[in-house]
């Protein structure tokens, strides 16, 4: 038998949801089983799994240590002497296969180095993240922002590699590899809960800078419905709401200064669809300067040589969190800024 103690950073999920991250291996069926038969526990009553976990609940597995290791279970020093010698070798098999991917986390830190933290509390942490860099890796041998974030968090004592286990801090906003600006990350699940419901609700508003082609001389709203090719990452406007697989989106630009032959606008992102500003200002006749996926190829072409730009000039630069109160009372209307890139300025400086 074991018992487990729920800590802060796990709490606030399903208990179904957890066992299903603390024995990995198991099936939903199994663990449901499991639940019935009252060989899982809370808090030394029967659970269904739909109760919702709280910091200090205690969770009891009444099953034997080889059982748990087979699903994926960790073992302690103690505990690996009821072990048998198959459980053993699975059991050190499981620990080779986390140690490299902690490894990883910490390679991240190491590797990619510092960046510029915007705001950081127990819940949530803002950074800045460079043109160049993903937000999530694409593949396993990637570097990204979440491994850095895990990589970051590791280093400072905020999470244990045991603690991983049942909780992996995240982004919770992604930004495409080559803009650059606000990412918003949980450090706990409460503060990728809140994060998320923020986000969903539309009541945290996001800004971005960048210069686009052509002279915009006052602001507009932008709406229509984006359809998304995952095979070749490209998205299309479609006239209407009629396509099911299209979503809805929304775009507030305002023109911030204007030189001969383009604008720097800021757009405010009211969705947040995959190339949502890049698709909609290209439709209007003002694409993102250096976006060769959407854009003007002699456009682009122009500054490319001039400046070297070969990507899109998009920055996420502001963040407006709305009114909030008790446990997230210091996130409450706070105004979250992060400068742009060098070259910004040296467009700003030369194309006046």
């Amino acid at each position: 038998m074991r018992k487990i103690t729920i800590k802060e950073k796990e709490a606030g999920q399903r208990l179904d949801k957890y066992l299903r991250k603390y024995l990995s291996n198991s099936t939903s069926g199994f663990l449901y089983k499991m639940l019935r038969k009252k060989n899982i526990t809370l808090n030394g009553k029967k659970a269904s799994g739909s109760e919702m976990l709280h910091e200090k609940d205690e969770v009891a597995l009444f099953l034997s240590e080889d059982t748990i290791v087979k699903f994926g279970g960790r073992v302690s020093e103690a505990g690996r002497d009821a072990l048998s010698g198959d459980a053993l070798q699975r059991i050190s098999q499981q620990e080779s296969i986390w140690e490299k991917r902690c490894l990883q986390y910490e390679e991240a830190y190491r590797k990619l180095g510092a960046f510029e933290i915007v705001f950081e509390n127990r819940h949530v942490l803002v950074v800045n993240k460079p043109s160049g860099l993903l937000t999530q890796k694409a593949a396993s041998d990637d570097l990204s922002l979440n491994e850095w974030l895990i990589g970051y968090l590791l280093a400072k004592g905020e999470i244990t590699k045991e603690e991983l286990h049942t909780f992996k801090p995240s982004v919770c906003n992604r930004l495409d590899r080559n803009t650059s600006g606000l990412v918003l990350c949980g450090k706990t699940l409460q503060g990728s809960q809140k994060i998320s419901a923020l986000l969903k609700d539309r009541s945290l508003r996001k800004f971005y800078c960048l210069f686009v082609k052509g002279v915009v001389t006052k602001g507009a709203e932008i709406e229509g419905h984006l359809k998304k090719d995952g095979q070749i990452n490209r998205v299309t406007i479609c006239k209407d709401g009629g396509d099911k697989d299209a979503s809805y989106i929304k775009t507030v630009y305002q023109p911030l200064k204007n030189y001969r032959n383009m604008t720097m606008l800021e757009a405010e992102l009211v969705t947040g669809k995959t190339h949502q500003i890049r698709i909609h200002l290209a439709g209007i006749g003002h694409p993102v300067l250096g976006d060769y996926k959407y854009g003007y190829f002699e456009f682009n072409d122009l500054y490319k040589k001039k400046y070297g730009i070969h990507t899109q000039l998009l920055h996420a630069s502001r963040l407006e969190f709305p009114k909030m109160d008790g446990e997230w009372e210091d996130m409450s209307e706070l105004v979250l800024k992060a400068e742009p890139p060098e070259i910004f300025r040296l467009l700003d400086e030369g194309e006046e």
